[in-house]
C-alpha cells in the first residue's frame, strides 16, 4: 500500500488517517485514500474548483456510507485541523437525508441543527424551483 501524498505539517490529519488505517480493512482504507487524495492535494495547492468526486458522485454508488463518512471527516480534518469533527444528518422533506460534517458544539445544539436545516430545506426549494424554471424553458434541468 502506498502512503498517500497529503499535506505536510498536518498532524491532525497524519493522527486521523493513523487511526483509520487500524480501525478499517486494507481495502476500504485504500478506497477511502483514493477518494480523498483528490481533495488533500487540491487543498494542499489551494487550487479552486470543485473537489468532490467520490463522496457523492455515481462511480462511487458501491462505496459503503461508513467509507463515505470517513471520507467527509478527514477532508473536515485537513480543513480545519481539528479531528474532532462531527457528522450529523438532516432530514429533507421529498428527498434523501443530507449528511452534514461540522463542530462539536453545532452538532450538539438543537437551535443551531434547526439553522442548518432551514438553510438547507430553502435550497433544496430553491434548487426545486430552479429546475421546473429550466424544464418548462427547455433548458438542461441537471443543477
Amino acid at each position: 500500500m502506498n502512503e498517500p501524498n497529503l499535506p505536510p505539517n498536518n498532524e491532525a490529519l497524519d493522527v486521523h488517517l493513523g487511526l483509520l488505517r487500524m480501525s478499517m480493512t486494507l481495502e476500504e482504507y485504500e478506497l477511502l485514500l483514493g477518494m480523498v487524495e483528490p481533495v488533500l492535494r487540491a487543498l494542499d495547492l489551494q487550487e479552486p474548483g470543485p473537489v468532490g468526486y467520490g463522496l457523492d458522485d455515481e462511480p462511487a454508488e458501491d462505496v459503503s456510507q461508513t467509507v463515505r463518512d470517513e471520507a467527509a471527516l478527514v477532508i473536515a480534518t485537513a480543513v480545519t485541523g481539528n479531528v474532532d469533527n462531527e457528522l450529523i444528518q438532516i432530514d429533507i422533506e421529498g428527498s434523501e437525508p443530507v449528511r452534514v460534517v461540522t463542530d462539536p458544539d453545532t452538532a450538539s445544539d438543537p437551535e443551531r441543527r434547526r439553522d442548518i436545516a432551514d438553510y438547507i430545506r430553502a435550497r433544496h426549494r430553491e434548487e426545486e424551483n430552479l429546475r421546473g424554471i429550466a424544464e418548462a424553458s427547455g433548458l438542461p434541468t441537471d443543477l
